[in-house]
């Protein structure tokens, strides 16, 4: 029997948003307009699942998504199912435990990972398919400025300055 990955699109103050769970949990959160290529991008992602639109199923975690995206300090307890290699999901894990309103820097992920290469980081962090909920967005560079996101550099601004409005509370 094939997994079932239901997908469900959302509005929020950052843009359009596509949430998709298996039955573990949250596999991927993604900031797009573009629907048709994000949907084509899911199927290539999760090639063995049947993909299905369910808004109805979904629109208690949308609206939960849509409270956090508006309030990224606010604790979300959706489950998520990490999809990645190993080291992909240990730096995942580690986005996780920084605290709202506070930032790291690449370098300093890669150390307490034992690597002085945060390249690495960089890369497992490009790769993370959870916006918000995984906070990639509290990593900066080594001299305090905001580099690159996924999902557009204004967005992680938008982010950070909301968390740090929130801690400022």
């Amino acid at each position: 029997m094939r997994e079932i990955i239901r997908f469900a699109w959302g509005i929020s103050s950052l843009g359009d948003f596509v949430v998709a769970m298996s039955e573990k949990g949250i596999v991927a959160l993604e900031f797009s307009s573009m629907h048709t290529a994000m949907e084509d991008a899911l199927r290539i992602r999760f090639p063995e699942a049947e993909l299905e639109r369910s808004l109805e199923e979904l629109a208690n975690v949308m609206e939960i998504v849509v409270g956090v995206i508006d309030d990224p300090a606010t604790d979300c307890e959706l489950p998520l199912d990490l999809r990645g290699t190993p080291y992909e999901v240990q730096v995942w894990m580690m986005l996780r435990d920084i605290p709202v309103g506070q930032t790291t820097n690449y370098g300093a992920l890669a150390a307490k990972l034992g690597s002085r290469d945060p390249r690495d980081v960089t890369a497992a962090i490009a790769n993370n398919p959870i916006a918000v909920i995984v906070p990639c967005h509290r990593v900066i560079k080594k001299d305090g400025s905001i580099s690159g996101y996924r999902w557009g550099v204004r967005r992680k601004r938008l982010l950070l300055a909301r968390e740090q409005r929130a801690t400022e509370r």
